[in-house]
């Protein structure tokens, strides 16, 4: 079975996901919301394109949770771009699906694996005005 990028694209897309919940919550301009939005459209298509095999049900999991994140990236983006507050409610309702159906896939990757999928993505360290970091 190939499950190599499983965990880490279960974790872009989250990342993905919250950015946006992050864009909307700080009232960011429509650039920087539809550049999310479009970020985690794109994750997720390119993750539809890397599902693992053989085993349908982790890859039924994973495809679900994936088509559900691109299409709450693509209503967002369109919401964004003629601030439609009902593509915009029907985003946050894919979002919040997402959470359930990417552990369910996490659940049935640690079921055959016997470990947790790393979900992690590296992040640059916080920027500290001390030059010596303290």
């Amino acid at each position: 079975m190939t499950t190599a990028n499983a965990g880490t694209a279960i974790g872009q897309v989250e990342a993905d996901s919250r950015n946006i919940d992050h864009v909307l919550a700080r009232h960011e301009p429509a650039s920087a919301i539809k550049a999310a939005c479009a970020l985690l459209t794109t994750d997720a298509l390119t993750a539809i394109g890397n599902l693992p095999s053989p085993d349908i049900a982790l890859t039924n999991a994973l495809n679900t949770a994936y088509q559900v994140a691109s299409a709450a990236g693509s209503d967002c983006f369109t919401g964004a771009s003629g601030n439609d507050k009902a593509l915009f409610r029907r985003s946050a309702r894919e979002r919040a699906r997402l959470v359930p159906l990417l552990t369910a896939a996490a659940d049935r990757y640690r079921t055959l694996t016997g470990h947790t999928p790393s979900t992690s993505t590296t992040l640059a360290p916080p920027i500290s005005p001390d030059p010596f970091g303290n």
